[in-house]
């Protein structure tokens, strides 16, 4: 299951979900892809909910979705922030639009909401956000993870190792 050669970006913003951002970033290094860290600014320090800190390799205006494998973004309160930058969101959309892998797990979903790409697409996401999904066009599932496309949903910390089970599986394939 080598992803040697593929690029993962795994967003950032304050109040991450420490678990979630940093068990995809490890485990998919360990699997071989080159994973970079952007953020709103490049070179930033971003602090997450349980205050583990994460430099940004790049800010969000610094590359562009067709040089990328995947793209997963981690939860806790930090897609709220994110979904209000245009260029963030547009990132998501991209990649979606671009056939590419993306993974959002938790509080997450706002940000695939905010993509609009939601729409006739099965998701799973925490369950607080569980209308937001609904009302952004999804089919809602309560499931550790969900994959409906290339597009890898899951819903809290305790479903990592089948959420990155399926973000490897479907990079490798």
């Amino acid at each position: 299951m080598g992803l040697k050669g593929k690029k993962t970006i795994i967003l950032v913003e304050d109040t991450y979900n420490d678990r979630e951002f940093w068990y995809p970033y490890y485990r998919l290094q360990e699997a071989g892809s080159e994973v970079v860290v952007v953020g709103p600014d490049g070179g930033k320090v971003y602090t997450g909910a349980a205050g583990i800190k994460a430099i940004s390799d790049k800010g969000v205006g610094q590359l562009a979705a067709a040089d990328y494998d995947a793209l997963i973004i981690p939860g806790g309160y930090a897609p709220d922030r994110m979904r209000r930058n245009p260029a963030m969101v547009q990132l998501v959309r991209d990649m979606v639009l671009e056939n590419k892998v993306v993974a959002a797990i938790c509080h997450a979903g706002w940000m695939l909401a905010s993509a609009k790409i939601l729409s006739g697409r099965t998701v799973t996401s925490f369950f607080a956000i569980k209308d937001d999904v609904i009302h952004a066009g999804a089919n809602y599932v309560d499931q550790e993870v969900v994959v409906d496309g290339k597009l890898i949903t899951s819903r809290k910390p305790d479903d990592l190792p089948a959420f990155l089970k399926a973000i490897i599986d479907a990079l490798a394939s």
